[in-house]
């Protein structure tokens, strides 16, 4: 048995300069940036109310588009269930496994990333 939820929306960006587009985000979604924010990092996470989805940008080097991240306290037992449903394993990170699902659309499966976990993440047999 284990447990996984939706735990974070991570819009893609093309770009070596992330802040403009957290900005244009942050504006859109209703969602501020967080007070200190790093420059040059590759990640800004918005600020989301207590309890919600985060969402996360993220600097790549492949085209814009954004992910799901899927959080479990069992990575590979969720790895496991993802593939009888029809997904597929693309890589695998120290602390997290991407994979793609039948439709062709790319998600991560981590460790859980926000409060809440327990009391309202899906239950697996």
């Amino acid at each position: 048995m284990h447990k996984s939820r939706l735990g974070n929306i991570v819009i893609d960006c093309r770009t070596d300069d992330l802040l403009p587009q957290a900005r244009f985000w942050s504006a859109a979604l209703g969602c501020p940036l967080p007070d200190q924010v790093d420059a040059n990092g590759k990640y800004i996470q918005l600020q989301t109310k207590p309890g919600d989805v985060q969402v996360i940008l993220q600097a790549v080097g492949h085209e814009a588009r954004a992910h799901l991240d899927i959080e479990t306290d069992a990575i590979e037992e969720e790895v496991a269930r993802l593939e009888k449903l029809g997904a597929a394993v693309v890589s695998r990170r120290e602390q997290w496994v991407v994979m793609q699902a039948p439709s062709g659309h790319r998600f991560c499966v981590g460790k859980p990333y926000r409060g809440g976990f327990e009391q309202h993440a899906n239950v697996w047999e």
